[in-house]
């Protein structure tokens, strides 16, 4: 008989018991009857690399839960899966490729890129293109999804793995059409240019939830806006650089100061151009001095005024954040370049009154931590408030309760401002939107590819 070891070897005992849970099938319920089935989806983590304390932890308490049902004698399912993380993936992608990490190489080695094509230095993923790229992107998810499960599985995880997912799989990807299909025939899903949140470093269009605030340190500059027959009011304002962009002047219609102003013509510092001064309710008579410049292209708050008062949206901005034709001299220019050189030219002739520390809370792409350019852009969305309005009637008659109760307030001012969702992403990795049109321009969405148009039957 072999020595029993004077320190214990979880490698030599753990991997041996679980692999004996798995071949007994103890993770795979069975329906019992009369018995009412427990089960839990494990979030699935994002394939963007291996697993971390957050998740251990997660799963720990799920575990406790699964383990405590199924002792009970309920038939109890722990659902495993793993999420494709369309934006995650690209970003750790796109960054292996610039690094040219070992990982990386490796991969590229493994999926045959041509050596000649392959250079010393950074890489991107449009050097590569698309149907490399999606070979890499493969290649990584085909790596680092046996590590997760691996991960789990040395976590003791008891996940019945006979159903074990991933969110590109034929089925999730048909459910991903079929829900898009339905919501499109109900008119819950259209496409529309709309003011959207802009990722230059991922380029792509990122929804609401994917934007990160955090305070931060920031300049506010008052600028002088000469007025057509004389005088001058002043705007202040966090990024200069949209000056270029600006059709109109708001200010509170009660705001004493500024009364006399409403209705006459500002002329625009840099490019001389002749805006309206417009009063808007919402405007805070508070902020800098109280007279706010409209943006519409790329302010979202400066969208809506724009709608109510018919402002034509001017974009100043190309899709890498550097500045297009309507920006005048500084076309061409990153935009914190041209924030730069506007300052000075705004300074040099007078129209600069005062720049001062301010602390703001701007947006950042959740993913990869740059600064989101708002942009009006051709987009698909889901309209929001037909399917907000159950969800708060389902919480005013008491269906759903919130705990603790002083969150309903929260709840009900998130869900009746809620704004309709971009769903829209201009990746090359994930679910591609199931929509077609035909040589008559006519649109169709449909779960399968499709060859004969529903409009015409071209």
């Amino acid at each position: 008989m072999a020595e029993m070891p004077k320190i214990y070897n979880p490698q030599a005992v753990e991997g041996r018991i679980y692999q004996f849970w798995k071949d007994k099938g103890y993770f795979t319920p069975k329906p019992v009857a009369g018995k009412k089935p427990f089960v839990i989806i494990l979030p699935p983590p994002n394939v963007t690399g291996e697993l971390h304390l957050g998740h251990a932890q997660r799963s720990g308490v799920q575990d406790l839960m699964i383990r405590w049902h199924r002792m009970r004698g309920e038939p109890t399912l722990w659902l495993p899966g793993v999420d494709h993380a369309s934006i995650g993936v690209h970003v750790v992608i796109e960054r292996g490729l610039a690094q040219r990490t070992a990982v990386i190489n490796s991969l590229l080695e493994e999926i045959g890129y041509p050596k000649s094509q392959l250079k010393p230095g950074p890489l991107t993923r449009h050097a590569l293109g698309r149907e490399w790229f999606l070979k890499l992107t493969w290649a990584w998810i085909s790596k680092y999804r046996h590590i997760i499960s691996q991960q789990q599985e040395r976590l003791g995880a008891s996940l019945d793995w006979t159903r074990e997912r991933f969110t590109m799989d034929p089925g999730p990807s048909r459910a991903v059409r079929t829900a898009f299909v339905r919501l499109f025939n109900k008119g819950l899903i259209y496409r529309g240019e709309y003011i959207i949140q802009w990722c230059p470093q991922d380029q792509t269009a990122v929804s609401d939830l994917e934007v990160k605030n955090r305070e931060e340190k920031g300049n506010l500059w008052t600028v002088k806006y000469p007025l057509e027959g004389g005088g001058e009011i002043a705007v202040a304002t966090t990024r200069p650089e949209t000056i270029l962009g600006d059709t109109a002047v708001a200010v509170h219609p009660q705001d004493e100061r500024y009364k006399k102003l409403i209705g006459r013509i500002a002329i625009l510092p840099v490019l001389d151009r002749r805006i309206p001064i417009i009063a808007d309710e919402t405007v805070d008579p508070k902020f800098g001095t109280g007279a706010v410049k409209v943006t519409p292209g790329h302010d979202p708050q400066d969208y809506e005024i724009g709608r109510r008062h018919s402002l034509p949206i001017i974009n100043i901005m190309n899709k890498d954040a550097t500045l297009n034709e309507n920006a005048g001299p500084y076309a061409g220019l990153d935009r914190f370049q041209a924030r730069k050189r506007i300052v000075e030219q705004l300074q040099s002739e007078g129209l600069l009154l005062k720049a001062e520390e301010h602390l703001h809370s701007p947006g950042r792409c959740d993913r990869c931590d740059t600064l989101l350019e708002p942009l009006v852009s051709e987009q698909w969305f889901v309209r929001i408030k037909p399917l907000a309005e159950p969800a708060i009637t389902a919480v005013r008659e008491g269906r759903i309760k919130i705990v603790p109760q002083r969150f309903a307030k929260v709840y009900f001012n998130w869900m009746e401002n809620i704004r309709d969702w971009c769903i829209s992403r201009q990746l090359w990795w994930g679910h591609r939107i199931p929509e077609w049109y035909c040589e008559n321009g006519h649109q169709t969405a449909a779960i399968e590819d499709t060859d004969r148009c529903a409009t015409c039957g071209s």
